[in-house]
C-alpha cells in the first residue's frame, strides 16, 4: 500500500538515502530540507531529477526543523496535497566533535534543538493528523552512541541522541491507543557515506579546546581511526535506508521496536535489548501490556 511519508533532514546522509529507498518501494515521499532556494537547492534538484528519471514519487519540501512555523507549513502542505500523512521519519540531526567543556552552553542547546526539540516540533504538527486517522507510524533514526561503547569528544551529540531515544520510548507508549506504531532505527558508526564527521560542529571556546589538545595530543584522531577500523570495509550506510523501508512496509503491530544496523558491533544492541525487556516487563507488571503495541 502506498504510504505518505515525511522525512526530516533529508538533504543528505541517511535521510537522502531513505527518501530514495522509500520512493522506490512505491511510497509518496516528502523529503524535508531547509533553504530549498539556497544551501539545499542542489540536493532538492537532485532528488527531483532522480524521481523523474526513475518514475517514483519523491518531493522536496521546505522544512526547517528549528522553526515551528516552517514545520507546521510543511505538514499542512503534505496533508493538503496528499489528503493524509502515514509515516513520520525523525532523521534530522547534527554531530559535534571536540572536548565537551569547550562547547558553550548555547552550542549545547543548539545541538539539543536539532537532535531532540526538532522531533517535538514535528510531532506537534503531525501527530494530530495521525491521531485523527487512528493510524500511523513514527520512525526515529537514533544511534548506537546512546548506549554503546563510545569514544570521547562526541559528548554533546551522544547526550542529545540519548535524550531523543528516551523521548521516543515514552511517546511510543502514549500513542499506541491512537493506533500509532513506533520503530527506532539504531545505526552504528558509519564513517563513510553520511558526512557526519565532515560537517560536525566544533567548539567555540578555542582556548579550552587547545588545553585539551595539549594533554591529549593525537588521541582524538587516533581513537576515531581505531573506531573506524572496527567496521568491515564493506559497511554500507544504505543498509540503514533499506531497513527503514522494510519497517515501513511491515503490517502495523508486527514492526520491530528497534532495528540495529551496526557493522562495528559496539555493544549498544546488548544494552538496548536489556532495557527494552525491562520496559516490556514493567508494563506487564503494572497491568498495561496493551501500551506495548498499537490498537
Amino acid at each position: 500500500m502506498n504510504k505518505i511519508v515525511v522525512i526530516t533532514g533529508a538533504s543528505s546522509g541517511f535521510g537522502a538515502m531513505a527518501a530514495r529507498e522509500l520512493a522506490h518501494a512505491g511510497h509518496t515521499v516528502y523529503a524535508g530540507m531547509r533553504d530549498l532556494r539556497g544551501r539545499n537547492a542542489e540536493a532538492a534538484a537532485d532528488l527531483t531529477a532522480h524521481a523523474r528519471r526513475e518514475g517514483v514519487d519523491a518531493r522536496a519540501v521546505e522544512m526547517d526543523v528549528a522553526d515551528q512555523a516552517s514545520v507546521d507549513a510543511a505538514i499542512e502542505r503534505i496533508v493538503a496535497e496528499s489528503g493524509r500523512l502515514d509515516v513520520v521519519v525523525h532523521n534530522a540531526g547534527h554531530m559535534t566533535l571536540g572536548p565537551a567543556e569547550a562547547f558553550t552552553v548555547e552550542q549545547l542547546a543548539s545541538v539539543y534543538d536539532t537532535n531532540v526539540l526538532s522531533t517535538q516540533r514535528v510531532n506537534r504538527a503531525a501527530l494530530p493528523h495521525l491521531r485523527r486517522q487512528r493510524d500511523g507510524l513514527l520512525v526515529w533514526v537514533g544511534s548506537s552512541s546512546a548506549r554503546g561503547g563510545t569514544p570521547p569528544w562526541l559528548g554533546p551529540y551522544f547526550a542529545a541522541k540519548a535524550a531523543e531515544d528516551a523521548l521516543a520510548v515514552s511517546i511510543a507508549a502514549e500513542v499506541t491507543r491512537f493506533g500509532i506504531d513506533t520503530s527506532i532505527i539504531v545505526p552504528g558508526s558509519f564513517t563513510t557515506g553520511t558526512n557526519h564527521y565532515a560537517h560536525a560542529g566544533r567548539p567555540q571556546d578555542a582556548a579550552v579546546a587547545e588545553e585539551y589538545d595539549a594533554v591529549y595530543a593525537g588521541v582524538r584522531d587516533d581513537l576515531l581511526r581505531r573506531q573506524a577500523a572496527l567496521s568491515p570495509p564493506d559497511a554500507d550506510p544504505t543498509e540503514v535506508a533499506r531497513q527503514l523501508a522494510r519497517v515501513v512496509d511491515l503490517p502495523k503491530g508486527s514492526r520491530p521496536f528497534r532495528v540495529y544496523i551496526d557493522p562495528a558491533q559496539d555493544g549498544a544492541e546488548e544494552i538496548f535489548r536489556i532495557g527494552d525487556r525491562v520496559r516490556r516487563d514493567f508494563y506487564r507488571t503494572v497491568g498495561y501490556p496493551d501500551l506495548l503495541t498499537p490498537s
